[in-house]
C-alpha cells in the first residue's frame, strides 16, 4: 500500500507529531520512511548543496537523529536535505523521485498567516497527484 513514505520536517516540534504519527503506519505497511527537510536560509536558497553554514550542520545532524531513532525500531529509513523554498523543493521531491504517501505536520496557521508567512503544505497538496496526510500539531 505506502511503499515508501516521504515525511517532510522543518525542524521544530510538530515534527514530533507527524513522526510519531507515521511510525505504527511504516510497521503495519512495511514502509520504508524517507525524511525530507529543506533548508531555507540564506546560504542554503543561495549556494543550493554547495552551502555551508551552521544550519545546515545542525539540519544535518537533526535528520541522522531521527534517521536513527526510526531505524532502531525496525523501520527502514533515510534522511535527505534539499534546499530553497519548502513547498518548491518538496513538490519536485516527489515528482522526481516518487512516493506513495506525503506526510506532513502543519502548524495550523489561519488563512491570513499563511499568506503572509506561506504554507508549504497548501503548495504540496495541490501540486501532486500522490495523497498527502496532513497532521495539525498541538
Amino acid at each position: 500500500m505506502y511503499k515508501t513514505i516521504l515525511v517532510t520536517l522543518d525542524g521544530t516540534a510538530t515534527d514530533r507529531a507527524i513522526v510519531e504519527h507515521v511510525k505504527p503506519l511504516a510497521k503495519w505497511a512495511n514502509s520504508r520512511i524517507v525524511l525530507l527537510h529543506v533548508a531555507d536560509g540564506w546560504a542554503a536558497r543561495t549556494y543550493g548543496a554547495d552551502a555551508i553554514s551552521r544550519e545546515i550542520t545542525e539540519d544535518t545532524a537533526y535528520l541522522e537523529k531521527v534517521r536513527a531513532e526510526l531505524q532502531s525500531e525496525g523501520i527502514d529509513a533515510k534522511a535527505e536535505l534539499a534546499y530553497g523554498n519548502p513547498g518548491d523543493e518538496i513538490v519536485k521531491w516527489v515528482k522526481k523521485k516518487g512516493c506513495d504517501l506525503v506526510a506532513m505536520s502543519t502548524h495550523g496557521h489561519g488563512f491570513l498567516a499563511d499568506l503572509f508567512l506561506g504554507s508549504a503544505s497548501r503548495q504540496v497538496r495541490h501540486s501532486i497527484r500522490v495523497p498527502v496526510l496532513l497532521l495539525r500539531a498541538k
